[in-house]
């Protein structure tokens, strides 16, 4: 009775409710999340929080990562109740179905925009089906537009927000600083403002709101910087460029079309000419359409140079960290609803009508382009995950399982890439890269990258030591292309069906020749490699 009561509740719905947008986001996304086959870095966190030893180690292993404690946090919090990365699933599909919520109940934008966002490449694929923890980049931001009126009398709630979204990930926090950024001018320049805010707002407000986002932002510094023996450097391993570069300069600036077209141009010059160029003409009718709005193109102006300087200096990224530019545009629209219009900037840069007019119109075609250009990429990006899976982590997970091969002894490499297995099969696996069993991996000291040989004079060992091991299942993420004389190999099974090509596994039962069966070998002595005293 109670569902054929939401069934016809749900049909009564006009076309054009947000709920409607809300209801078929949320009944697509769930189909979506338990078809997609989880990867590396969606898993790694999960093993991090489920294997750290202790809250210490916990602690200690999240500095490798390059990210914040939030996510790890909700992590734990959500293993308590389900231990198995499903539960994960659930709890982002939980975040960005709130998000996109919030989003269509109380954003100024209208219907189709909404709709066309709703279902955009960021919020319905990159941000949704991928378990990471930039979904709460979207959760934080638009509960921070939504509420953004409270600051008449309060920052306290503004001030929570900005730290939970300091501490989702190093992007969320440049786009945290510059809403801090924008509240802290508004509140020193804008005396009609400030002289309600302090009228109507409690005694300690503005100093326990700021002492709220100082500890956020003073937390989030400290644990994304990396230990000493860090090697990657949580993934930034490039260095700093701090020299002049201008195909480096475009290549940043291109990470900003790439954001709203969903297109990384290639490295040649005229790729990069054309497309900064694009993306610099769509800026400026930005911010003509910004310009009645002082506050709000500060905003969009602080959180674009952060981001881009970031991404000149430091890293180019990926569409998942780029992407916030994209978040940057949208809080900046639905910011600028709540101010009334100004003449300072028209009248300062003496801006004509004609072309406040003309840039007004250009804006409003580009914003529709790139809402229409999101969408695309967005069902495109939904529906191949359906038919192809982002990786084979699942399907060879459910094989091991179903040949009762979970608790045979496992080696494991590149150990980088088999986190989505170990998350799958909850156990562990001997890494070669670290000599010892493992799930997940820091790149820090004591780990190193091997080849095969390296990897199969380990097997050797392990046979030589281990009087019990009769044969090792091997699994590796390349094809074997190494045919050791002391060993017999068989394969089993390849794993190809992927999207992402490092997520392809090979299956190999490994046995060790008896004397007679033996080619020349080479012998192993004086191994430094520990010996696995467990089979898990």
């Amino acid at each position: 009775m109670l569902a054929k009561k939401l069934i016809n509740r749900i049909s009564s719905l006009p076309f054009y409710s947000p709920w409607f947008i809300i209801i078929l986001f949320s009944v697509l996304g769930l189909i979506g999340i338990l078809n997609h086959s989880m990867w590396r870095d969606e898993l790694n966190p999960w093993l991090i929080v489920r294997d750290s030893e202790s809250f210490q180690a916990l602690i200690a292993n999240i500095h490798y990562e390059g990210h914040p404690i939030l996510w790890y946090f909700y992590l734990a919090f959500v293993r308590r109740i389900a231990d198995t990365p499903v539960a994960m699933q659930i709890f982002h599909l939980a975040i960005t179905i709130t998000a996109i919520t919030i989003f269509c109940l109380y954003s100024p934008f209208n219907y189709k925009q909404k709709f066309l966002f709703s279902f955009g490449f960021f919020p319905f694929y990159e941000y949704f089906l991928i378990c990471r923890n930039y979904a709460f980049s979207l959760l934080f931001t638009f509960g921070f537009c939504k509420i953004f009126a409270s600051r008449k009398s309060t920052y306290l709630y503004l001030a929570i927000l900005l730290g939970l979204l300091a501490n989702s990930s190093i992007y969320a926090f440049f786009v945290s600083f510059s809403l801090a950024l924008t509240l802290l001018i508004e509140l020193c320049f804008d005396s009609e403002h400030r002289k309600q805010y302090f009228s109507r707002s409690h005694k300690y407000d503005l100093f326990f709101s700021i002492g709220i986002i100082i500890f956020s932002f003073i937390l989030t510094i400290y644990i994304v910087t990396p230990p000493v023996d860090s090697y990657l450097h949580g993934g930034l391993n490039n260095g700093w460029i701090l020299q002049l570069d201008i195909r480096n300069l475009l290549r940043s600036i291109d990470r900003l079309f790439a954001s709203y077209f969903l297109i990384v141009p290639h490295k040649r010059w005229l790729d990069l000419t054309v497309c900064a160029f694009i993306i610099l003409s769509i800026v400026t009718f930005n911010l003509i359409q910004l310009c009645k709005k002082p506050l709000p193109l500060f905003f969009y102006i602080i959180g674009n140079v952060v981001i881009l300087a970031f991404t000149y200096l430091r890293f180019a990224g990926n569409p998942r960290h780029f992407g916030h530019f994209y978040l940057v545009l949208i809080a900046a629209l639905w910011l600028s609803s709540y101010y009334q219009d100004s003449t300072f900037f028209t009248n300062k840069l003496s801006i004509k009508t004609n072309l406040l007019q003309f840039g007004q119109k250009w804006h409003h075609i580009a914003f529709m382009i790139i809402l229409y250009a999101q969408f695309i990429g967005g069902i495109y990006s939904f529906t191949r995950d359906l038919i192809i899976p982002y990786s084979a982590s699942r399907e060879t997970a459910h094989y091991i399982q179903q040949s009762h091969l979970e608790k045979e002894f496992i080696v494991a490499s590149r150990d980088a890439n088999m986190a989505a297995l170990s998350g799958y099969l909850n156990r562990q696996f001997y890494y070669p890269e670290r000599q010892n069993m493992g799930s997940f991996t820091l790149f820090k000291k004591g780990r190193q990258e091997v080849e095969q040989p390296e990897i199969f004079r380990q097997v050797s060992y392990l046979f030589k030591n281990q009087a019990s091991q009769k044969r090792i299942l091997l699994i590796l993420h390349r094809k074997l292309k190494l045919n050791p004389n002391n060993l017999k190999i068989t394969p089993i099974k390849n794993f190809e069906r992927a999207w992402v090509d490092s997520e392809r596994f090979y299956l190999y039962w490994v046995d060790e020749l008896g004397a007679g069966e033996q080619g020349s070998t080479e012998k192993i002595t004086n191994s430094p490699y520990p010996i696995p005293n467990s089979r898990a």
